[in-house]
């Protein structure tokens, strides 16, 4: 029997914010456990928090360019549940009155484009972190994360595929780094997923029973765990098992997930208003000022480029998946680079440099990319001695001519300089100037060789071709 995969996703981004969502204490990463807490957002009792506008300024961004409903009154709510990096016993979260409802988002997959539906924006407070030694055998809390501001972005059941998922996450990341809503370093946990599935037979409309696993926070995991929790379940189905609705943790070193503990619902959370916080009344101006301040998004910018520069879709949904990429591309043009060889380069080998270097972005300043292709165009060095000088860019930021003089990569293109030299190599291989007469090409690039070889390769492969067709006619 064929079998149906159906995917939901529930999406938490950390907000760019510089303060946690009910106190005043820092959201910045990386700083020694336990220094960057107060009684507010560790939950001490007689503690009073306060709601932190920019982050309703924040989810409201993210609304609409998600094409969401924003909800003009709502509220915050208690979601109960025990867990030791909880301090409160209790996460301040969102339920039936949620910032942003009923959005949605195209994607592209396999050469068609889908609508993946929004059910809801929604805002809370971050947990702390367990850090476990086991050695000792112990786990310590941090409580830094505690009240840092997140968003969750839940989708509809729309999602078919691994494929369409990784393109839905692609495409939220955009979003939010392009709206300056969320850095979304997954290495620093800013973007996490949580993964909703399971299966039925193909035609048949009812769900089958789901799982949900945890937390994870890199795309190509989520494409493995959707992998392996699609064949698992499969698997059981086949063999007249059944499903078990539970929670899992995917352990992507080892390609496999664990159950942890039975799948919770809504009523287990004993959800109730909080009562420490004034409910949330949008303003229909206040919408209006955040529409006013949306970037130019994604599917827009890429459309303009490919209208107004000339890129073709690949090139320009390339370019624009990543703000970081689209913004040094433009800056290459700018500085008088051609569109079309600026994005060449910037998606072959600078893209595969900063995939070997484990970089995130692009080391060296735009200037010195459309330099490089300038002295190209110029004439003045060859195309493979620009990928030298991009490849000493990523060791070191230096103007790109200087690096050519240095590793002597600027080319000869001097005719009266090259001219001797040719007649040389004409004189010496009679037998490829007879052929080359002949109409036969195959001895031009031979002789073409022996040039490059006697110039040590500094010379100008068109100075030298137009030399030796002038020297024979032809």
């Amino acid at each position: 029997m064929a079998y149906e995969t159906v995917i939901g996703l529930e999406i938490h981004a950390e907000l760019s914010t510089k303060s946690k969502i009910y106190c005043n204490c820092s959201t910045e990463f990386g700083a020694e456990p336990n220094t960057q807490t107060c009684p507010v957002c560790t939950g001490m009792p007689g503690v009073l928090p306060v709601l932190n506008k920019q982050v309703v300024d924040f989810a409201i961004m993210a609304g609409l360019a998600m094409n969401c409903q924003i909800t003009r009154f709502g509220k915050q709510d208690r979601k109960n549940y025990f867990y030791p990096d909880l301090p409160k016993a209790y996460q301040t979260s969102q339920y039936d009155l949620p910032i942003c409802q009923n959005g949605y988002l195209e994607i592209e997959s396999n050469g068609t484009t889908k609508r993946i539906g929004i059910t809801r924006i929604h805002i809370e407070e971050d947990a702390g972190k367990l850090v476990h030694d086991d050695f000792r055998g112990v786990s310590f809390v941090d409580f830094n994360r505690c009240g840092v501001p997140l968003i969750e972005i839940v989708t509809e059941p729309d999602l078919r595929s691994a494929e369409e998922a990784k393109a839905f996450l692609e495409k939220v990341k955009a979003i939010l780094e392009y709206t300056g809503v969320s850095d979304c370093k997954m290495q620093e946990g800013s973007l996490r997923c949580d993964i909703n599935l399971s299966v039925r037979p193909f035609g048949q409309k009812e769900f089958g029973i789901r799982t949900e696993m945890k937390n994870i926070n890199s795309f190509s995991a989520v494409v493995r765990a959707i992998e392996h929790e699609s064949q698992r379940q499969i698997e059981l189905l086949s063999e007249g098992k059944e499903v078990v609705q539970a929670t899992r943790r995917w352990d992507d070193s080892k390609g496999r997930s664990v159950e942890l503990r039975s799948k919770e619902e809504a009523h287990d959370y004993r959800y109730f208003p909080e009562p420490d916080l004034v409910p949330i009344v949008i303003s229909d101006e206040w919408i209006e000022r955040i529409k006013n301040s949306l970037p130019e998004l994604p599917d827009a910018k890429r459309k303009r480029y490919i209208s107004e520069l000339g890129l073709p879709e690949y090139d320009a949904a390339f370019i624009t998946a990543s703000k970081g990429m689209a913004d040094y591309f433009e800056k290459v043009v700018e500085c008088g680079a051609p569109p079309k060889i600026a994005s060449n380069w910037i998606m072959g080998d600078i893209t595969k440099l900063m995939n070997e270097k484990e970089l995130e972005s692009i080391p060296f300043a735009p200037e010195y990319l459309a330099k490089t292709i300038s002295l190209i165009e110029k004439g003045l060095i060859s195309t493979t001695a620009a990928k030298k000088i991009v490849a000493a860019l990523f060791e070191e930021e230096k103007d790109p001519e200087i690096i050519a003089k240095e590793k002597k990569l600027i080319q000869v293109s001097d005719e009266s300089a090259l001219l001797p030299i040719v007649k040389q190599i004409l004189d010496e291989n009679p037998k490829a100037v007879e052929e080359i007469r002949a109409g036969k090409d195959k001895a031009m690039g031979f002789l073409m060789g022996q040039a490059m070889r006697a110039t040590k390769g500094s010379a100008n492969p068109q100075v030298i071709s137009k030399l030796i067709k002038d020297l024979l006619s032809v």
